[in-house]
């Protein structure tokens, strides 16, 4: 009897074991597959979830943004986590929102890149920041209604448009 139950405890053991190279396998190769705007070679499951939706594109990595901001840029940056549920709830509405008004919104993944909470003082996730000259302006946080962002980017997008004109 004791026999049995070993050799039952081993079957399971070696399943557990194919099964979790099965996975880590049909990740690699979902990885492979897409673009990895990550230059990660390991991403979440939540993150490679998210690969091909549209919602999700126009990522930018830290170092990247950290270039952009000591250049002086102006940018909105959206700060989420793909676990969210706010995020989950706002990220369908808020892209397409950005795109219809013209709005370049570069996205963080702060489930990748979890030095982010630190760096860019988030508290929350989902997080809205408007950089102006490289230096933060205002943010929105939260799940909060359409019109709200839709007055964020107005505001911003305006008064950017409008320096450009002066320094022209």
């Amino acid at each position: 009897m004791k026999q049995k139950m070993f050799i039952i405890l081993g079957i399971i053991i070696v399943l557990f074991i194919a099964l979790y190279f099965v996975v880590d396998l049909k990740n690699e190769q979902a990885i492979g597959d897409k673009d990895n705007p990550y230059g990660k070679d390991r991403l979440d499951q939540a993150t490679i979830d998210q690969l091909d939706n549209p919602n999700y594109q126009n990522q930018i990595i830290p170092d990247d943004l950290d270039e952009k901001l000591e250049n002086g840029e102006d940018m909105f940056i959206y700060f989420y986590h793909p676990e969210c549920p706010h995020c989950q709830e706002l990220t369908p509405r808020l892209v397409p929102l950005a795109q219809e008004m013209g709005v370049d919104m570069k996205k963080v993944n702060l489930l990748e890149f979890e030095d982010g909470w630190d760096t860019y003082g988030i508290e929350s996730t989902p997080t809205l920041v408007y950089y102006e000259n490289g230096e933060e302006v205002d943010r929105v946080n939260g799940a909060q209604p359409n019109e709200l962002f839709r007055d964020f980017f107005n505001e911003y997008v305006v008064n950017s448009k409008e320096s450009d004109e002066e320094a022209s």
